[in-house]
């Protein structure tokens, strides 16, 4: 085969006349493991950050076994620690929960699952089993990369959950030691990565300053919601913009 002819990423055969090699079996479950390891270590710091919060150790180990999303996480925990009320908790958290309903679109044809898997693959859905799959050669690649990421992520991520949030409890009182400090700043480290050019930077900054603004005259969690509407478009424009 060419190099023309040959599949992009994420662009797959109609079929294959071999399976997946043992080689590559075990580079997709290495690299799933060590995927698992980096994006779990976050969960010791919902784990803090959810106690510091005012959620007891076992909401805050709940809300990463049944949400399941850092980012979400990190905004529900966040609203609710400002003294804002559930219902615009729970509205930033779909707000970024939106993006896995979009994943699960781009991978129903690849994955193929039927109920009740369907829920599973539901769950496990996020940003690193969605960009591991769509990373593979194969289809067949491409469901191995999806389930054992997901599952590597789902088991540390809630196990470093659980350490987080009884190591703040142990301190009594999280705050004293300015664990409610790292709800913004996981914020930051999940935003950091993606400031790569002009556009994010501008988005992120216009809706710093429109939470900001806000924040004196609105209850706790309308500035978030707000700047996220206005951040969301922003960002989809500033994307397709910087796209060839």
């Amino acid at each position: 085969m060419s190099t023309s002819e040959r599949p992009s990423r994420g662009q797959f055969p109609m079929s294959t006349s071999e399976g997946p090699g043992r080689d590559d079996r075990a580079r997709i479950l290495r690299n799933a493991l060590a995927v698992g390891a980096a994006t779990g270590a976050y969960g010791i710091s919902f784990g803090a950050v959810g106690v510091a919060g005012g959620l007891s150790v076992l909401q805050t180990c709940a809300l990463s076994v049944l949400l399941f999303s850092g980012g979400s996480q990190f905004a529900l925990v966040g609203v609710l620690g400002a003294g804002g009320s559930a219902l615009a908790a729970v509205a930033a958290a779909l707000l970024l929960g939106v993006r896995n309903a979009l994943y699960g679109l781009r991978l129903a044809p690849l994955l193929r699952l039927r109920w009740p898997s369907r829920l599973v693959g539901a769950q496990l859905t996020i940003d690193e089993s969605t960009a591991m799959a769509m990373g593979q050669d194969s289809p067949a690649l491409a469901r191995l990369a999806f389930w054992s990421t997901g599952l590597s992520v789902f088991v540390l991520w809630n196990l470093a959950t659980l350490l987080g949030a009884l190591g703040a409890h142990a301190f009594g009182d999280p705050r004293a030691l300015g664990l409610d400090a790292a709800i913004p700043a996981a914020f930051v480290a999940l935003l950091w990565p993606r400031l790569t050019h002009r556009g994010p930077w501008l988005v992120a900054l216009g809706a710093g300053l429109l939470a900001l603004a806000l924040t004196p005259v609105a209850p706790p969690g309308v500035p978030v919601l707000v700047a996220a509407l206005v951040a969301v478009p922003a960002g989809l424009r500033a994307r397709r913009e910087a796209t060839p």
